[in-house]
């Protein structure tokens, strides 16, 4: 967080409204925790000035889309002063969902989603594969998301 903002009881009870539901109109927020629609809106455009809010957007249902396979792939890169170009390229790839920096034997950690096997194969050799300066790929089959969330809202005194 820049500046450092401390979250007060308004802002963790609105963060928590937000996480049980995104679409929640602000005057239902309100209601529910008996403060004015205004405050709602002031407090979450403050939220989001601080980048404690960085997004709301809709949570796509991977299977019902018609992506039947993901998978997990963990990238060991030639040398690690190329990733930004390698980030760049792997950006371009829709099906690469998610990327992370991390430590241990991989430099970037992926998640990728496939309509099937075949598919996933194609991204995996015609496409990441082909990225230059990728020196080798480890790739673990998802066969099922047992749970997903965001971070938990912070208690007094817990955040930085």
């Amino acid at each position: 967080m820049s500046d450092k903002y401390a979250l007060d009881e308004i802002d963790r009870n609105i963060l928590t409204e937000l996480q049980n539901d995104a679409e929640k109109p602000y005057i239902q927020i309100a209601k529910s925790l008996n403060i004015s629609n205004s405050l709602v809106h002031q407090r979450v455009a403050r939220l989001k000035q601080y980048r404690i809010i960085e997004t709301t957007q809709v949570s796509l249902n991977e299977k019902e889309l018609g992506y039947e396979s993901s998978a997990f792939t963990g990238i060991i890169l030639k040398e690690d002063p190329s990733s930004k170009k390698i980030i760049e390229a792997l950006r371009k790839i829709p099906e690469i969902v998610e990327c992370y920096y991390i430590s241990g034997q991989y430099t970037l950690f992926l998640k990728i989603v496939a309509r099937n096997n075949d598919h996933l194969r194609e991204v995996l050799y015609d496409k990441i594969d082909a990225i230059p300066g990728i020196l080798r790929t480890e790739t673990t089959i998802n066969f099922g998301t047992v749970f997903k969330r965001t971070c938990p809202v912070p208690e007094p005194g817990q955040q930085r």
